[in-house]
């Protein structure tokens, strides 16, 4: 795999991603060229961990939105400890927001112009993922610190749909158990067995 070895990362690992010991760049996903299959989806990941243990929980971000944009038809593999994106998005916020981990930025400004701005393969299903992150990134996040975009919701009349609707196009029209995935890490992130 590209990457360089590195003694000793910045952050610990997130429980939720698959484990890294070299620090990966874009050659991991853009590698798999136009591909976007269960390898890529994994590579995502992976390049998210590493984003992660290097401080950099925007760019982490950024990755587990690339994995969002796998077409799986029977979804990520339930069995591995590192399928959902969800619970390793909500673990990354909590754990980001608590402490001196790195650049976070704004991930509920960032969600609300992802899923406002889509288009592309599979655009309809990536919205409503973004919806539901921009969601969970306001209930795991401090009120108040990490606002919406405001002049982009009056400008466009910009019309953001709830939660629970969200959660009903993932489970109509997402990876199989997908929405129970999401739903799962609502639990303000849930714990490793």
């Amino acid at each position: 795999m590209p990457g360089e070895m590195v003694p000793a990362f910045v952050n610990p690992s997130c429980p939720w991603l698959p484990e890294v010991d070299l620090v990966h760049d874009y050659k991991l996903t853009r590698r798999h060229g136009p591909g976007r299959g269960l390898n890529f989806h994994q590579d995502a990941l992976r390049f998210a961990q590493s984003q992660w243990r290097c401080g950099k929980p925007a760019q982490a971000i950024l990755q587990l939105d690339k994995a969002w944009g796998a077409d799986l038809p029977g979804g990520p593999d339930d069995t591995a400890a590192d399928a959902s994106p969800y619970v390793a998005l909500a673990w990354i916020l909590k754990t980001a927001a608590a402490g001196n981990h790195g650049y976070l930025g704004n991930p509920v400004r960032h969600f609300q112009h992802l899923a406002s701005r889509m288009s592309g393969p599979r655009a309809e299903i990536r919205a409503w993922r973004a919806w539901f992150c921009m969601h969970l990134a306001e209930r795991l996040l401090a009120p108040g610190g990490f606002p919406r975009d405001g002049r982009q919701l009056a400008r466009e009349g910009l019309f953001v749909p709830t939660m629970g609707s969200a959660l009903a196009h993932l489970a109509r029209i997402g990876w199989p158990g997908e929405a129970r995935q999401a739903w799962v890490a609502l639990d303000d992130p849930p714990t490793k067995a």
